[in-house]
């Protein structure tokens, strides 16, 4: 319990770091949104819409936010201005653990059936490789061994990142040679990985977008190599979004869930933008876990998403 307090205490203060564009933009609308006003009117609610969709938060969930403030306004007749950000808050909290039950598992959770495989899909530049090393790193820092496997065998890149991601981790990257099958490098990382009684593998894939039956071919060829080896496998599917470029992440999502069978997610580089706002959309429209955010550089930037606590830090504890 020691550790987990200082743990949490640790990632508490790069989250408030993480998000404060998003937290400084959202906000700074908000104040002038209601600049003037003893009560939350038509006026306010409409000025707080616009806040919610240039915050890219995105339409669909911003109506569905401001339907609950409303009746919330109607119900109580002296609600004045100054309280909208916390019904703002309780109605975004209420939100988010609408859409699934539980949080997520953390790094540390154990393991009931190894290995755990994890299929991560996204387009180029979203971060995914990045993602998949800190994912390595937080796992292996919680005691869990750990493969990587280099299944986007058409850039020549994404394999160099990959292999400089595993040796700065410490943990093994198996690969074969440019244009290789990706299903074969699979089949081969998770046979590796089972014969050495590994905890996780994390495979990575090719980020092509431009033609959608052949990336949602590939992708299913891949899963069911890998199921050869590891009967339930994938255990997760991993869509890798960059939060910074706010709506485009939206349909990025949209072209992925159709492609394959996603259920679960990553969202970027929230550090560098003001666009925080897309999480709480994307996890909305989704209905699919917002499970990691990125909120910065750092090997420790990785963290598992908390919907009480990414509402508490956009909106502040109290």
């Amino acid at each position: 319990m020691g550790f987990f307090s200082f743990f949490s205490k640790e990632k508490k203060e790069s989250l408030d770091k993480g998000l404060a564009k998003t937290k400084e933009s959202v906000f700074g609308k908000i104040a002038r949104a209601v600049a003037g006003k003893s009560k939350v009117d038509d006026e306010v609610l409409d000025n707080l819409e616009e806040v919610l969709i240039t915050s890219d938060v995105g339409v669909d969930t911003t109506l569905k936010i401001i339907d609950r403030i409303q009746k919330r306004v109607a119900t109580d007749k002296y609600m004045n201005a100054t309280e909208l950000n916390h019904i703002l808050r309780d109605e975004i909290a209420a939100l988010l653990t609408e859409n699934y039950s539980d949080d997520v598992d953390d790094f540390e959770a154990p393991i009931v059936r190894k290995p755990y495989v994890i299929m991560v899909v996204g387009v180029n530049g979203v971060g995914k490789t990045t993602t998949i090393g800190k994912l390595a790193y937080q796992f292996k820092k919680a005691g869990k061994s750990v493969y990587l496997g280099a299944a986007d065998t058409f850039r020549a890149a994404a394999v160099e990142q990959l292999m400089i991601w595993g040796e700065r981790v410490g943990v093994p990257v198996v690969k074969q040679k440019m244009g290789a099958d990706p299903a074969s490098v699979a089949y081969d990382t998770l046979s590796s990985a089972v014969a050495n009684g590994a905890d996780v593998v994390i495979i990575d894939t090719a980020g092509r977008l431009h033609n959608k039956v052949g990336l949602m071919n590939e992708l299913t060829k891949i899963k069911n190599v890998m199921k050869k080896v590891v009967p339930d496998a994938p255990n997760e599917v991993l869509l890798v979004l960059d939060g910074s470029t706010g709506q485009n992440a939206f349909e990025q999502a949209k072209q992925f869930t159709v492609a394959t069978e996603v259920n679960a997610m990553a969202v970027t580089k929230l550090d560098g933008t003001a666009k925080g706002g897309v999480v709480i959309g994307i996890s909305d429209q989704f209905k699919i876990p917002v499970k990691y955010i990125g909120i910065g550089e750092g090997m420790e930037d990785l963290q598992v998403f908390r919907k009480q606590e990414f509402v508490n830090s956009l909106f502040g504890d109290n």
